[in-house]
């Protein structure tokens, strides 16, 4: 492909081999997501030692995501992508060699987290990265073409290649191979990757204490301009259905009378879908508008479509293809949150690495969110209750949505223009 046709894809040609590389590298860190905690508690763990392995690396996932903004915008995003993958690397060695070996939640539970603090780091600061150098104007497809490369590699082609892997090299193996992923990944992403000489993307700060301030600036934009505080919520509500999903549905559907190879399919269908749909409502965004977007196809349809996830297979059944159609059209619409990440660092043309960060902070709560709200209703309100909860939070962020606007926007229901983001600006 010519630097003319990436252009009107949408990808800027100085970016292309980063989205090579962080897809590369996320297989390595998703690989084990859909067997390891079963493969643990096979292997001794409880499964309350398990639930508290993977919530203290939910939290370094969450506090990584905050920092990456920031970071990436003190060290320079290639510094801080390099500190992630070597934090995720020695979690890995350490992990694996003595944690996994001896089950000790000791050593278990920080490397593990220490893993966690990597990956963030390395593809949220590209991410940063490319709000930098991307043209404005096509700003909503460049990150859409970021989460399908992160959400293709995580969700995606990392399970598949763990499906094929794990019966030829086994539980331990497999995990190491993740190694092989992550550094080939960072190689296309930072060493062979065309980086602007200006490094515009970094902050110039006369002493430390300067570069202190700015971390908590991380924290502060959200309440000096609450659009973007806002726009953290509807982040975090983002994926909170989707990530709490896992800890119900599954059973629900087994109650049905589907087996777990369907539920399975099914499963991997919504997010393939979602890792499609990424571009497409970057590319809608672009023409519609970014707010737009997100409020109607993202917060209303999902809110629509999460409720099908209960009430299809309940009205119709184990049917297997309406099932999958409901599972398909919810992962697209998860798909329509993506403009966030275009709108929400141009409210903060100035400070875009600190909106970011309230960004990313929401990305990483929502793992958290999703299953607490589950495990804290579902004794209560069933699994029918749960569902209604996670769709009137798809509505609530359809409501914020309407006040997260550029300032010559406001109260307009019109496509963000070039314009606006240099007015804004």
């Amino acid at each position: 492909m010519n630097q003319g046709l990436l252009g009107r894809m949408g990808m800027d040609p100085k970016m292309a081999l980063g989205y090579l590389g962080v897809m590369i590298f996320m297989i390595g860190e998703g690989l084990e997501l859909g067997w390891l905690s079963s493969y643990l508690i096979d292997s001794g763990l409880t499964v309350q030692q398990s639930a508290l392995l993977f919530s203290v690396y939910g939290f370094a996932v969450a506090i990584a995501a905050w920092l990456s903004g920031v970071l990436a915008e003190i060290l320079g995003a290639r510094k801080a992508m390099i500190w992630g993958v070597a934090m995720f690397t020695a979690g890995t060695l350490v992990f694996l060699t003595a944690g996994i070996p001896t089950m000790n939640l000791g050593v278990m539970i920080p490397t593990y987290a220490l893993r966690g603090l990597g990956y963030p780091l390395f593809a949220y600061s590209f991410l940063v990265w490319l709000t930098y150098h991307a043209p404005q104007e096509r700003l909503g497809t460049a990150v859409g073409w970021f989460w399908v490369s992160f959400a293709g590699g995580l969700n995606v082609l990392g399970a598949y290649y763990s499906s094929f892997a794990l019966p030829y090299l086994g539980e331990i193996r497999t995990l190491w191979s993740a190694l092989i992923f992550t550094l080939l990944g960072t190689t296309i992403a930072i060493l062979l990757n065309k980086e602007d000489k200006n490094n515009k993307n970094k902050k110039r700060f006369e002493t430390k204490a300067d570069a202190v301030k700015y971390i908590a600036k991380g924290i502060t934009i959200a309440f000096e301009k609450p659009k973007i505080g806002l726009g953290g919520i509807v982040r975090t509500i983002n994926t909170a259905g989707a990530y709490g999903l896992v800890v119900f549905l599954p059973s629900y559907m087994m109650e049905i009378g589907f087996t777990r190879t369907e539920w399975l399919q099914i499963y991997g269908a919504l997010w393939t879908s979602n890792v499609i749909f990424n571009l497409i409502f970057g590319i809608v965004g672009d023409k519609l508008g970014w707010r737009n977007t997100v409020m109607w196809f993202g917060g209303i349809g999902c809110a629509a479509t999460f409720a099908g996830l209960y009430y299809v297979p309940h009205f119709m059944g184990a049917n297997y293809w309406a099932t999958t159609a409901i599972a398909i059209t919810f992962g697209a619409c998860l798909a329509a949150y993506v403009p966030l990440s275009a709108l929400i660092p141009s409210l903060a043309p100035e400070n875009r690495g600190a909106a970011m960060s309230i960004l990313n902070l929401g990305a990483g709560l929502s793992t958290f969110i999703g299953p607490v709200i589950v495990g804290a209703f579902i004794g209560t309100v069933g699994t029918v209750g749960i569902i209604w909860i996670f769709t009137g939070l798809h509505v609530v962020s359809a409501i914020l949505m309407k006040f997260v606007t550029l300032p010559k926007n406001e109260g307009q229901d019109q496509p963000v223009e070039l314009s606006d983001i240099k007015a804004a600006q």
